[in-house]
């Protein structure tokens, strides 16, 4: 089947914080690309047996930005019990969740620039002890591509539409 949401990788090399942002940011992109054109039956559609869904993906998305970098980078205590559930509530609408996805997205983005680079140790500690933002980037790169490649399935049975 062709591919009819191929995206290319980030070609970004101008430095460890450029890539790392940059990979980021693709993978976000991935999994916003991927509940776009789709109604509200088909992102809540499950199809696998798990409480999976895509918009209960992009919902656990959105607690793991603000978990990882409001909480434990920034030490926004709002964000410190934040449950990570897949299954979202009747009454939210689909805006609603892929809005809150992009607004932590950007609230994440000015921790990242806030920081003062790789080196920089969270406000809260990760076992017990401060990690660097180097870590945390690396953390949420793999928690979002992890999660865009349920994504990349769950699309495929709602309407055929693949890539990257």
């Amino acid at each position: 089947m062709l591919e009819s949401q191929r995206e290319r990788v980030p070609l970004n090399d101008g430095g460890e914080m450029d890539t790392a942002v940059a990979f980021l940011s693709f993978a976000r992109s991935c999994v916003l690309k991927k509940v776009a054109g789709l109604d509200d039956e088909q992102l809540r559609r499950r199809l696998v047996v798990s409480d999976t869904t895509l918009l209960g993906l992009v919902q656990h998305l959105t607690d793991a930005e603000r978990y990882w970098f409001g909480y434990t980078l920034a030490g926004d205590r709002r964000h410190a019990d934040v449950d990570f559930d897949m299954v979202v509530a009747p009454d939210r609408s689909a805006d609603q969740v892929i809005a809150g996805y992009r607004t932590a997205i950007a609230e994440s983005d000015a921790h990242i620039r806030a920081a003062g680079g790789l080196d920089a140790r969270t406000a809260q500690p990760v076992n017990d002890a401060p990690v660097t933002l180097r870590w945390v980037l690396a953390h949420m790169t793999s928690e979002t591509v992890r999660h865009a490649g349920h994504a990349d399935i769950l699309r495929e049975l709602v309407d055929g539409a693949t890539g990257r």
